[in-house]
């Protein structure tokens, strides 16, 4: 997946080139879709670091083997960032956990 891709798969589900976001919670690693947007004015990246932003996080998803997971979660999730409200998808590393998470 390029970020290009991952940007086409944000705005046709939602109109809008939502920040997505890699965090680790507990332990856990999520993606994490944000309320912000590309299209607002408060918006803190410029297009360009947008777009640099997303090729980091889908060469990231892309090495953990998690496009297809991610794709299948937006295409059936009926929910949508709000303020206040990230979409939070808890990625399934399986044995790849442990390389990826460091204490």
């Amino acid at each position: 997946m390029t970020g290009q891709e991952l940007h086409t798969l944000l705005f046709s589900k939602w109109g809008r080139s939502y920040d997505i976001q890699l965090r680790k919670v507990k332990g856990k690693i999520f993606c994490q879709v944000m309320w912000k947007y590309l299209e607002q004015a408060s918006f803190p990246m410029s297009q360009t670091e947008y777009f640099n932003h997303l090729d980091v996080v889908a060469s990231y998803l892309t090495a953990w083997g998690s496009t297809e997971q991610i794709i299948t979660y937006l295409e059936q999730t009926h929910d949508r960032p709000r303020l206040g409200k990230v979409i939070g998808i808890s990625l399934d590393l399986g044995e790849k956990t442990s390389e990826w998470i460091l204490d």
